[in-house]
Order: C-alpha cells, then structure tokens, then sequence
C-alpha cells in the first residue's frame, strides 16, 4: 500500500441548493498498482558553476503515458545513521523523458538512498520504493538512458 497515510478521503460537492455534502472512500477502496516503465537513475555530471563532479537524481519516464503528480521521498541510512527526508514533488513528467531532482553528496552515496515514488497515470494511483545500496554507485555499473541521452546506473 502507499507510503502515505490514507485512512479515508474526503470529497466535496455542493448539491442543488449550495449545501456542502461529503463522500468517503475508505483506504480500503484505493488501488494501487505496482510501477512499470518508471525508474530512478543516479548519474554523474560535471557541475560547471561549482567545477566539481556530482551524482545527480532524475525520475525517468518510458512510458507512452505522462506521469501526473509525481511525490518522491526520499533518504539516506545505514545501520548507524540516518539522513532527514527529502520530499519532491513533479507536476508533469511527459513520455519517455526524465527530470532530475535531487544533487547526492559524496557522504550521502556511502548510505543506502531509498526513494519512495508515487505517483498517477490516468488516475490509477502507483506506488514503489527504489533503493541503492551503499556503495554500489561506481563508474563500471553505469549503462546508457535513452529518455535521457547519459550514462547512469539505474535502479528499478
């Protein structure tokens, strides 16, 4: 179930004579499915403004439908430590194209990073929690992301 705590959602709607009514829908009358075609890739990428190189974040869609209201949380942690969170929100994120989010630290990629993406297709709710484990971010595990046009390790 989603990451996001749903105990009932509440819709409003005025009937014919300005009275607000109200309709429920229980967690248990939301689905969500399982995300298909929409991943994390880390990339590195040379920082000009600051001359240095960075790991950068983008959500990567290759589907033939757009992702609305795309929610990512997202963390550090390892047995001993733990990041704060991070919440990002993505309006719109078109087909097979990607956005980047978030700039990682060189602290951060000795952690295992989770990201926790949901987001709606159609109005069909999804929901999926990505993680890189630590340390596994290294130059020979990058591959080529065409909704992209770079190299970066991808995480589905």
């Amino acid at each position: 179930m989603s990451y996001f705590k749903i105990n009932e959602l509440i819709f409003n709607f005025y009937d014919n004579f300005g009275h607000s009514k109200r309709i429920y829908k229980m967690k248990k009358d939301i689905k969500v499915s399982e995300i298909d075609g929409v991943y994390i890739v880390i990339v590195p990428e040379y920082n000009e403004t600051f001359k240095s190189d960075d790991w950068n974040v983008y959500l990567v869609n290759e589907r033939n439908d757009d992702v609305e209201l795309a929610l990512i949380i997202s963390k550090g942690f390892d047995d001993k430590r733990e990041t704060a969170q991070m919440r990002h929100k993505i309006a719109l994120l078109p087909a097979m194209s990607g956005v980047k989010f978030e700039l990682m630290v060189e602290s951060v990629l000795q952690l295992n990073n989770q990201f926790k993406v949901t987001f709606f297709v159609n109005n069909i709710l999804y929901d999926k929690v990505f993680l890189a484990k630590k340390n596994s971010l290294k130059k020979s595990a990058l591959r080529m992301v065409k909704a992209l046009g770079k190299r970066g390790a991808v995480f589905k």
